[in-house]
C-alpha cells in the first residue's frame, strides 16, 4: 500500500536522485544498505523486477515521524525532465565543477522517485496540526540512494543538487 492512501501520513515533497539506468541497483543492494544505515528504519513493500533490479519500497522513519515511498522510472518522462533540468543549471552553474555536473546529468536516463511523508501524530485544533517532521532521514536516505547509484540527489522544486 502507497503511503498516498494511508491517512496517518501527509505528502510534503518529492526528491529525485538521477542516474543511469545502467546504474540501477538490485533491491537486496538497496534494502540492506538502508537497512543498515539507521537499524530503527522499518522497510516493507520492497519489490524487484523479475531480474531482481530494485523497483520500489516503502521506508518507516518513527523517530522522525517520516516515512517514504521510493521508486524506480525510466524512459522519455525521465530523459525530457531532466533535459529541461540540465538546460536551466547550464544558465546557472558558475565553476568547473558545477559544469561538470551538468554534463554527467545530462547523461540520466533513470531517477528514483523519493516521495517524503509526515506521520501525522495529534491535531491541536480542527484546522492547524502540530509538527514534528525532522528530515534528518530524508537527507540520510537520498545521500545512500545517490552512492548506490553513483547518481545526484535533486530537489526538482528549485533545480539544485543536494551534495
Amino acid at each position: 500500500m502507497s503511503l498516498f492512501e494511508n491517512d496517518e501520513y501527509r505528502w510534503r515533497e518529492t526528491y529525485f536522485v538521477l542516474m543511469q539506468a545502467s546504474g540501477r541497483p538490485t533491491g537486496e543492494v538497496i534494502h540492506c544498505a538502508l537497512s543498515k544505515e539507521n537499524k530503527r528504519y522499518e522497510l516493507s513493500e520492497t519489490r524487484v523486477s523479475s531480474e531482481g533490479f530494485f523497483d520500489s519500497l516503502t521506508l518507516y522513519s518513527p523517530d522522525d515521524n517520516a516515512a517514504m515511498d521510493i521508486t524506480y522510472i525510466e524512459g522519455d518522462e525521465v530523459v525530457e525532465q531532466t533535459t529541461e533540468m540540465v538546460e536551466e543549471m547550464k544558465r546557472s552553474a558558475s565553476s568547473e565543477e558545477e559544469r561538470a555536473i551538468v554534463k554527467r546529468l545530462a547523461k540520466c536516463d533513470a531517477r528514483l522517485d523519493v516521495y517524503h511523508f509526515e506521520r501525522i501524530t495529534f491535531l491541536v485544533d480542527e484546522d492547524e496540526e502540530e509538527e514534528f517532521l525532522d528530515p534528518g532521514s530524508l537527507l540520510i536516505v537520498l545521500e545512500k540512494l545517490a552512492e548506490l547509484c553513483n547518481g545526484f540527489p535533486i530537489d526538482p522544486q528549485t533545480g539544485t543538487v543536494l551534495s
